[in-house]
């Protein structure tokens, strides 16, 4: 009988990410039911993973001339002594730092220790200074961390991020939080990540894109059935099976079809943003598309956009009589905080339409002046870390520290749909369901990119679309649309407007 560590089994690792997003303890459980229920043995399942982690480095990385394994305690360690035998096995030069005596391992760790034990791999305990060279692979602590790293740990996490050399990280970098993307005390940030079995959701928002690096996964070839054994934590959205929900323009359709946006917004000196929300919906596709303003602003607007009607508006009994021709409001854009600001928010709220809530819209509603407590069905709250923090009465550490109870926690106070922007955006529906979205880029940090993603949802919202399906399409096409402004232009200098001719294109690539 051949040794389960060593017989050769073909590795599974992809670029292209499941949708089932995990916590910690579901992927245990999905180990769990792969070893009991389907009799897949334990070091099975770990020489899988060190061998699609080991392939995954290969091909990054053809020809390395070293390779430093820092194994912890666990099946973590054990994946890193599997990577570490399979290295001495093709006879490139490897060597182990270990944190925890391997002697002391148990159960399929203690079996991937006696592995590499027997390829001859060279081992000797991590100590500071350590000099490490090569590619670092980092096998120090998995998803079972739920506290802060210990000291003797990050010394080992500090001594691989200043090493300048490129890391491997093995399922998680270590340190990240797999449930929420936290920092626990301090992690490593690696140059790529392979993620096994369940994809932890943790990986794709909050601090998680930052560290991981590019990130593949391996579904170390478990039946499906195993996958199925869990209720996915979240799911991870896909622009194309969004769009494919989309139905088709009638051949007789007119503007009428395809409802009315009306932007609320732009106090003195914000007509930026009102006017940027606007040409966004009527490029998404709104059949008509309004701004009430500042008076002061007509002009501009106009200007910018003649598509777009625009009405100078000095208080809330002259929004009121407006906004029986709106299907759906976007509140929000450049509308202060200011008493006019506050008239404009109550008169837009008072008429019960569907509404997009952003920017100062979010800050007057947390500011509970205007509209109090209220939890209303047909609204989409879109905040920023900063303007969730506000609407949940806490810190924005407090939110970044689990932004999936952060929406959570919104969407059962306020009611409705609720996106916490960021990298990773979440979304709640208003079913309580969570979701995510792994688009876009660090170029979006810049001004009025939130407007632009409110007008796409107003601009969806307007033409019919249901309103978690408007949300979770409007991140997607944004932050998509984004990426591509990217590739072609770059990071630095992207502008909110760059994204809009990206966005009706990809509409148009999946619906007429």
């Amino acid at each position: 009988m051949s040794n389960p560590v060593t017989s050769p089994v073909t590795p599974t690792f992809s670029s292209q990410l499941p949708t089932a997003l995990y916590r910690a303890e579901q992927v245990r459980a999905l180990d769990r039911c792969a070893i009991e229920e389907h009799n897949i043995a334990g070091i099975v399942l770990m020489k899988r993973a060190g061998r699609a982690a080991f392939e995954a480095l290969l091909q990054r990385w053809p020809n390395p001339e070293q390779i430093t394994v820092l194994c912890g305690a666990g099946n973590n360690a054990g994946d890193g002594y599997v990577i570490a035998a399979l290295a001495a096995q093709r006879r490139v030069p490897v060597e182990v730092m270990y944190l925890s005596d391997p002697e002391k391992l148990q159960g399929d760790a203690s079996l991937a220790y006696q592995f590499a034990r027997r390829e001859g791999v060279v081992m000797q305990p991590f100590a500071v200074p350590a000099r490490c060279s090569g590619i670092i692979v980092d096998a120090l602590l998995g998803t079972g961390l739920s506290g802060v790293v210990r000291s003797n740990y990050q010394q080992a996490i500090e001594k691989i991020n200043s090493s300048g050399l490129p890391v491997l990280a093995v399922d998680i970098p270590s340190g990240l939080c797999a449930d929420s993307g936290q920092v626990l005390g301090a992690a490593v940030n690696a140059t790529l990540t392979v993620s096994f079995i369940g994809l932890k959701r943790g990986l794709l928002t909050g601090r998680g894109p930052a560290l991981c690096g590019e990130l593949l996964y391996a579904d170390l070839q478990v039946p499906a059935a195993v996958l199925e054994s869990q209720v996915p934590a979240a799911q991870r959205l896909q622009l194309p099976r969004l769009l494919a929900e989309l139905a088709p323009r009638a051949a007789d359709a007119h503007k009428g079809s395809f409802g009315h946006v009306m932007v609320v917004g732009g106090d003195l000196g914000f007509a930026g943003a009102a006017a940027l929300a606007a040409e966004t919906a009527a490029r998404i596709g709104a059949g008509l598309t309004s701004v009430a303003t500042r008076a002061e602003h007509l002009a501009a607007i106009l200007a910018r956009r003649p598509e777009l009607m625009v009405s100078g508006v000095a208080s809330g009994l002259q929004l009121e009589p407006l906004l029986q021709r709106a299907t759906v409001l976007v509140v929000g854009p450049g509308l202060g905080q200011s008493p006019w600001s506050e008239q404009l928010l109550q008169c837009a709220a008072a008429s019960n339409l569907p509404m997009v809530l952003d920017a100062d819209g979010l800050n007057l509603l947390a500011a509970g002046r205007v509209l109090g407590r209220e939890r209303r069905a047909n609204w989409v709250l879109t905040p920023h870390p900063g303007e969730a923090a506000c609407l949940l009465g806490c810190s924005v550490a407090e939110v970044q520290q689990d932004r999936f109870a952060a929406v959570a926690r919104l969407q059962q106070q306020y009611g409705g749909s609720v996106l916490l922007k960021g990298a990773g955006t979440v979304i709640a529906s208003r079913d309580g369901s969570l979701s995510l979205a792994n688009v876009g880029n660090p170029g979006m940090a810049s001004g009025g990119m939130g407007d632009v993603l409110s007008g796409v949802i107003g601009g969806l919202l307007a033409q019919g679309v249901e309103q978690d399906l408007a949300v979770q399409l409007a991140v997607c096409l944004h932050g998509t649309a984004a990426d591509l402004a990217a590739e072609e232009d770059g990071q630095r200098g992207m502008l909110a407007a760059d994204l809009i001719p990206w966005m009706r294109q990809l509409l148009n690539s999946g619906a007429c």
